[in-house]
């Protein structure tokens, strides 16, 4: 994952920029969750590292999620939390798509 994809999937330094993809993941994670968007989810996560610029250095890569990184830690919570898997369309997985 590159800071520009972060960027260019609506997730900027300034917010989220109305009518891309980062706003349509707000929305269906503000909806799911009964009208807000919870510390630590997909979209909470990804404007953190939009804001900062700070995609690759967090474990999130192209070839996929760094040993002894934040997102493998990340990874590792959500699934013990799940009963051992991670959720398709949960905040690993979607962090990892984009």
């Amino acid at each position: 994952m590159s800071d520009q994809n972060v960027r260019n999937a609506g997730f900027t330094s300034s917010g989220i920029k109305g009518g891309s993809i980062a706003s349509s993941i707000m929305s269906h994670e503000a909806k799911s969750s009964g009208g807000g968007v919870r510390s630590g989810g997909a979209t909470s996560t990804l404007q953190g590292m939009g804001a900062k610029g700070s995609t690759h250095s967090s474990g999130f890569t192209a070839s996929g999620i760094s040993s002894g990184s934040q997102a493998s830690r990340m990874m590792s919570q959500e699934a013990r939390s799940h009963g051992g898997g991670t959720p398709r369309g949960g905040t690993t997985s979607t962090v990892q798509s984009v």
